[in-house]
């Protein structure tokens, strides 16, 4: 893995995430990791206290992170979340869409590479996370 790409201006966080389950035993952690097929919903009465919350994508196929960020983000958690391992360029947009806000992908991915693509597609067709309007509703009203 390479060091995480992050898009926030806050202080990076730099506790190590526990597993959910680790998580969910104790008190005090303030950092944690999903893995693929973990119900996010879980972390739902403890997202005031944590501050950065790291999904895995265990391969590019696999979508379920797409779901556990956007679970996340319409409950109202505002910490740092973080797309990690087989986190791709031509997904990276779609990533931050959802609410993803950093990555840790396990190949590097060009920083510029990363600009054009968020840049890529003017209009989008859903609503997600990052509150851009659905072209639906351009033409719609």
């Amino acid at each position: 893995m390479v060091e995480a790409i992050r898009l926030r201006d806050d202080e990076v966080h730099e506790e190590p995430a526990v597993s959910l389950e680790s998580f969910l035993d104790q008190s005090n952690a303030t950092a944690v990791r999903i893995e693929a097929g973990e119900d996010a919903r879980l972390l739902l009465p403890y997202l005031d206290r944590v501050s950065l919350i790291e999904i895995d994508f265990p391969a590019f196929g696999d979508g379920r992170g797409y779901s556990a960020a956007q679970i996340l983000r319409e409950s109202g958690y505002a910490g740092e979340l973080r797309a990690s391992g087989d986190v791709l360029l031509d997904q990276i947009s779609h990533m931050r869409r959802c609410g993803f806000d950093a990555f840790a992908p396990n190949s590097p991915i060009n920083p510029q590479k990363m600009e054009e693509a968020f840049k890529r597609f003017e209009h989008v067709y859903q609503a997600t996370s990052d509150q851009r309007v659905p072209i639906w509703r351009h033409r719609h009203g």
